[in-house]
């Protein structure tokens, strides 16, 4: 595949993915609330359930979203019921100022919570099918530039990603009293309901 189209197609990724959509409310929302240190479940299910979506157009698999659409509807508002228990949790959630008083959150739960949070969004597959035919003959496609494609689009959804993770850490650490990391986790919790809001409306 020629440099220049994936060149193209991770610029238009980065400004994607730079943009704050649900799926970066949450990320963001997490991290405020107890930090960075077990996110990486929740990132790694975002970035496969991305890959997913983008092997999809490639492939012209995108019919798959409208026949299984109740399933892909499921996945949806399970996601969504998640999230706003979460958001819950978070507006309950006891003042603590140190990371090290936190529990451990569940990675098998953090990665279901990030798969359905980006599988239960179809429209990503759209963005994708918008765009690829613009930069590539996907009728030529071989595997191997499918492959270039999904490593381009680790590379700048990681990049992106954990600099959001970084700016919500540096914002976490700011927070020096008990009345500023309540007042952060409800504003967690509303990024949070905020968050389920987007992809229920969707």
């Amino acid at each position: 595949m020629e440099t220049t189209a994936l060149i193209i197609f991770a610029a238009a990724l980065i400004v994607t993915a730079g943009s704050p959509g649900p799926s970066i409310a949450a990320l963001v929302a997490r991290v405020l609330a107890r930090g960075p240190r077990d996110v990486l479940p929740f990132l790694s299910a975002m970035w496969i359930g991305e890959a997913v979506w983008l092997t999809c157009a490639v492939w012209g698999l995108s019919s798959i979203a409208t026949t299984y659409q109740l399933v892909f509807s499921m996945i949806k508002w399970a996601g969504v019921v998640y999230l706003i228990y979460l958001a819950w949790k978070m507006w309950r959630a006891p003042v603590v100022m140190g990371q090290e008083d936190l529990p451990k959150g569940s990675p098998a739960k953090m990665f279901a919570a990030g798969l359905t949070v980006t599988l239960g969004n179809p429209k990503l597959v759209a963005f994708y099918l918008a765009l690829l035919p613009t930069i590539i003959d996907l009728s030529t496609l071989t595997v191997w530039g499918w492959g270039q494609l999904v490593a381009t689009m680790l590379v700048v959804l990681i990049a992106v990603d954990l600099a959001w993770v970084l700016l919500a850490t540096q914002a976490r650490r700011l927070l020096r009293s008990e009345r500023a990391v309540r007042a952060a986790n409800r504003c967690s919790a509303g990024m949070m309901a905020a968050a389920a809001s987007a992809i229920a409306a969707r």
